[in-house]
């Protein structure tokens, strides 16, 4: 299987401004996706519109391509970066792994599972789920639960707890059911990749500011690879600080 691990890295962020360049033990964050991806993919490209990153990137000796600054997500811009590296290699790919670039504890495991999908001749897109531990908050509308049919495909993704545990107290709702966590880690078929990102916004997605219902909506079917390793995303400088504090830098 031919596949290239795309990292977006946006310097603007609302919640944490220049996240992509934020020191982990000595390191930019991105510089820390980027060498967790190596571990598994010969061709890792960051995709960005900041020329602050850009040359961060390339201090590192990273693959590097600047795409447009109008994109509204990261699978837009992963697409770009696709062409972008096709065109200057001469190189087409099968698969494409799209890699949060505030996921500096990505696990070799979970890259590889989400490419073993496409074993599957009929995957079209892959992702991540893992049970939520008995300390997290399923109620937190920033960890993204989904549901999934027998089949290992998503039906569907939400910012609430699903399913809604009927009858039973919201304090042990995870007692009563083992919910599962997106983590932040997509594959395409590449022709996919190019597809989607022509597909207009839909209900769903405006509704729970969730773009993977975009492509549910449109028919597109979501394999689901199960994980139980901890994924730690950094979404705020408070993020940063837990991990600090816990001794997770290496």
């Amino acid at each position: 299987m031919n596949a290239i691990g795309i990292i977006p890295a946006r310097f603007a962020s609302t919640r944490f401004p220049g996240k992509p360049l934020a020191m982990i033990g000595g390191k930019p964050m991105v510089q820390r996706v980027y060498e967790q991806a190596l571990k598994v993919l010969d061709v890792v490209v960051v995709a960005t519109d900041d020329n602050r990153i850009f040359s961060a990137v390339e201090s590192f000796g990273g693959k590097v391509v600047m795409t447009s600054p109008w994109h509204k997500s990261g699978t837009d811009r992963a697409a770009e970066a696709l062409q972008i590296v096709v065109d200057q290699l001469g190189r087409k790919f099968d698969v494409v792994l799209n890699i949060q670039g505030d996921e500096p504890f990505i696990q070799p495991e979970q890259l590889r599972k989400v490419l073993s999908c496409f074993l599957d001749r009929d995957a079209e897109i892959a992702t991540l789920v893992k049970p939520f531990s008995p300390s997290e908050d399923i109620f937190n509308p920033n960890s993204v639960k989904v549901v999934i049919n027998p089949r290992g495909e998503a039906i569907y993704f939400s910012r609430s707890p699903i399913p809604y545990m009927r009858g039973e107290d919201k304090e042990l709702w995870g007692n009563q059911h083992v919910f599962l966590k997106h983590i932040g880690l997509y594959g395409y078929r590449s022709d996919v990749l190019e597809d989607i990102t022509k597909l207009e916004q839909t209900p769903l997605e405006i509704a729970e500011s969730l773009e993977q219902l975009r492509w549910i909506e449109n028919g597109y079917k979501i394999k689901v690879e199960q994980t139980h390793l901890e994924s730690i995303g950094i979404d705020t400088p408070e993020d940063l600080e837990r991990v600090i504090q816990l001794g997770l830098l290496g």
